[in-house]
């Protein structure tokens, strides 16, 4: 009888290290989805002034989803109780990758501006999809940081087809190439959600 209310405190104390960790992670997720629906906002109206490229805003769309699923998953973690900086670091390199992204994909601009989209991808094409591959290798380093083994067989499969896909766009400038990642990424996004994040877990 004397031991459960040290049992209550000590679990209280490991829920409050999560909340406590999971506040910059939130802050940092949040900047990046500000980031994305700012430009949105300033694309239509400034719309007169800037060459729309519809693979850009797209990759807006599906960065914004990537922000959305990456605080879904950190709810996995409420019960993980072995903290320590290393682990926390990469765990919030996840974030901070994703808000890099969506600064590249759109960066900031003024409703006076005039702005070609399409330039604007291709021109930082290849530092976006290099991030792109690491933010899934970050991924995969979180779950050896955290848990010492790589995900579940589709979780890591997924993770190897978005990178592959990812260093081709590295590679190759070809705009249908740029333009085919887009539905095969937002197919294979979908199924990923589906079959592994539908729920809460």
């Amino acid at each position: 009888m004397l031991a459960e209310p040290e049992k209550r405190q000590r679990g209280s104390r490991d829920v409050g290290e999560f909340g406590y960790l999971s506040v910059l992670i939130t802050i940092i997720l949040g900047l990046g989805i500000t980031q994305l629906v700012t430009g949105l906002g300033r694309l239509i109206v400034s719309h007169q002034g800037v060459r729309i490229y519809w693979p850009t805003v797209a990759w807006v769309a599906l960065l914004l989803i990537f922000h959305i699923l990456t605080w879904w998953t950190m709810f996995g973690f409420r019960d993980y109780r072995e903290w320590n900086f290393l682990a926390f670091l990469i765990v919030l390199l996840q974030p901070i990758v994703l808000y890099l992204l969506a600064a590249l994909i759109l960066p900031d601009f003024t409703p006076e501006s005039r702005m070609d989209l399409k330039a604007v991808y291709y021109e930082n094409a290849g530092w976006f999809f290099s991030l792109l591959v690491v933010l899934f290798c970050v991924s995969l380093l979180k779950d050896l940081a955290l848990f010492g083994r790589l995900p579940e067989k589709a979780n890591l499969a997924a993770h190897i087809i978005f990178m592959a896909l990812g260093i081709g766009a590295i590679v190759t400038r070809r705009e249908w190439y740029h333009q085919l990642l887009i539905p095969v990424n937002v197919l294979l996004t979908g199924l990923y959600i589906a079959t592994l994040f539908a729920r809460l877990r």
